[in-house]
């Protein structure tokens, strides 16, 4: 074997070992999947290493990146595509170009990216809008929201809220022929979270006359006190979004101070005061036996009042929705939701699933037991048709 021979030899032994990735049997395209996130990785790593040389912020990187992924509005045989804004906020709106002879359905969508990254725009975003306003015969609104490092919580909260109060606006269904009594609400991971926020907001809010009839929340993000779960234990390492980097990105929702991410993987962000919420999110009591497998439950290290006073958001309902009381929870709407058994946050919907239940709440619950994070919105890979043709028909049924 000649040098030439032996250096791509070794080449590719290395390009294998970094793509290859050991998954369960279960998992459908393996091969794509790892590829695909061999190529989130190296985003991810190239941004690590700028941010350690203090160019730029990693999230900022990334923002940079998910940029090159937006397409413009443009209107095609089945839906027109406008761009506007409400109350300021700049949302997409997807109107189907047939006829209807009575007021649509409506849907308010919030795009994910770890409220750091993403927008509408994005094409994955911009064409599950599209199917869902053509498929469902809807109106779909998909709004954007200022977004950390450079803004905080609750400004990501208050932008969402602020342009759904717009969208109920009788003035405004009657602009776009939606029926005030059939509107829903969705997200996925961080707009599920925002999805279920401003839900439960809008519940104690005398301004807004008009009731959400569903929510429907994709792999949502719901709490930052306990990043210990059996879900993050089972998923720290899995692909596309890893323990690290969600931890990374509940901190960076609150504050660029890496003195919380770093005491929120030690488990000691939440104070002693504070101690009355463990009960909202103990996971021993809350989760389907067949999810603990075995997992033990301790009891949470207190740490200090000076975090949870320099950044109260980790501790606020309106960033946590899982800490919401059981009567605020009896109140809210019809609820869909999709878990991954492959994904941190896991355990944060089946938890929410299960106090939903207990308050009275009518829900769906869509486990996937070959999903992960993202697999719904990338749209490359099969799952992401199969989740989004279940997630459809569901709000064909129901909203």
């Amino acid at each position: 074997m000649g040098r030439k021979s032996l250096y791509l030899l070794i080449g590719g032994i290395l390009i294998a070992y970094y793509i290859y990735t050991p998954l369960s049997d279960n998992i459908e395209e393996p091969w794509r999947l790892m590829w695909i996130n061999a190529h989130l990785k190296t985003i991810e790593n190239v941004a690590t290493f700028v941010e350690l040389l203090g160019l730029h912020h990693i999230m900022d990187s990334l923002k940079v990146v998910w940029s090159f992924y937006e397409v413009p509005p443009t209107s095609d045989e089945n839906v027109t595509v406008t761009e506007t804004k409400f109350n300021n906020i700049p949302v997409r709106v997807y109107v189907p170009k047939r006829k209807s002879e009575v007021l649509r359905r409506g849907l308010f969508y919030i795009h994910g990216g770890g409220w750091c990254m993403g927008s509408a725009a994005v094409n994955d975003y911009d064409l599950l809008s599209r199917w869902t306003a053509d498929r469902l015969d809807a109106v779909v609104i998909s709004t954007n929201y200022r977004l950390a490092p450079k803004y905080h919580f609750p400004i990501q909260f208050e932008d969402v809220y602020n342009a759904l109060k717009w969208f109920l606006r009788k003035t405004v269904l009657a602009k776009y022929g939606v029926n005030p009594e059939r509107i829903g609400i969705s997200g996925d991971s961080a707009g599920g979270n925002l999805a279920a926020a401003v839900t439960q907001q809008l519940l104690d809010d005398p301004d807004v006359k008009i009731k959400l009839k569903i929510q429907a929340l994709i792999y949502p993000a719901l709490q930052p006190l306990d990043v210990d779960l059996p879900s993050y234990q089972e998923n720290s390492n899995f692909l596309l979004l890893s323990k690290s980097l969600m931890v990374r990105f509940w901190s960076e929702y609150f504050t660029t101070d890496r003195s919380l991410e770093k005491a929120m993987l030690s488990r000691q962000h939440v104070p002693v005061e504070s101690s009355h919420l463990f009960k909202f999110v103990n996971w021993s009591s809350l989760l389907p036996e067949r999810f603990i497998k075995g997992h033990v439950y301790n009891n949470p290290n207190y740490g200090s009042s000076e975090l949870a006073k320099k950044y109260p958001g980790f501790l606020d309902v309106r960033a946590a929705p899982l800490l919401a009381d059981d009567k605020k929870l009896h109140s809210l709407p019809l609820t869909y939701v999709i878990t991954c058994q492959y994904d941190p946050l896991r355990d944060d919907g089946l938890m929410y699933v299960t106090r939903l239940r207990n308050a009275g709440v009518q829900v769906t619950h869509n486990h996937v037991e070959d999903g992960f994070h993202g697999a719904f919105s990338i749209l490359e890979l099969k799952i992401s048709h199969r989740l989004i043709n279940q997630y459809i028909e569901w709000l064909k049924e129901n909203l």
